[in-house]
């Protein structure tokens, strides 16, 4: 048996693999790359030994900061970003989890500060994949799921 590839190779850019199935649109979002001049390739759902089903982000020409990288990693703390420069992989970098993340997320407490200005800064910790975040104002805790992304 052969294998093919569920999605094209790119000449330039970056590939985010091994992002828990469901967590792409929301780091396509954090990405701000919805409505840019990107192209950009999406794979959900797809087949993984590691994760069982994973989801995959393929965006050309366009490299991500380390900050974003970090964005990144709130909804894929073990994702893979390699830099490919002419169809072929010239960095790997496997995400980590920062120890703090501001101005992306907004506290859900709805007496909260950063509800209201929508600022968020949030210390993270990370158990065996589920990631909680402390908001740095009220000092509640959260799951991932409960907090949402500011959108700009």
């Amino acid at each position: 048996m052969s294998k093919t590839r569920s999605v094209s190779a790119i000449e330039n850019g970056v590939v985010i693999d091994h992002i828990p199935a469901g967590q792409s649109l929301k780091i396509i979002r954090l990405l701000h790359v919805v409505n840019s001049k990107q192209r950009v390739t999406l794979g959900l759902n797809l087949r993984s030994t590691s994760l069982k089903l994973k989801d995959l982000i393929k965006i050309e020409n366009r490299l991500l900061t380390p900050q974003e990288i970090d964005h990144v990693a709130i909804f894929a703390p073990g994702a893979t970003i390699s830099r490919i420069e002419n169809f072929k992989v010239s960095i790997k970098i496997n995400c980590e989890l920062p120890k703090t993340i501001r101005d992306v997320l907004v506290c859900p407490n709805l007496n909260c500060i950063n509800h209201v200005e929508s600022k968020g800064y949030f210390k993270l910790e990370s158990s065996s994949n589920h990631v909680k975040l402390r908001c740095f104002y009220c000092e509640k805790q959260f799951d991932r799921d409960q907090v949402e992304e500011i959108c700009l």
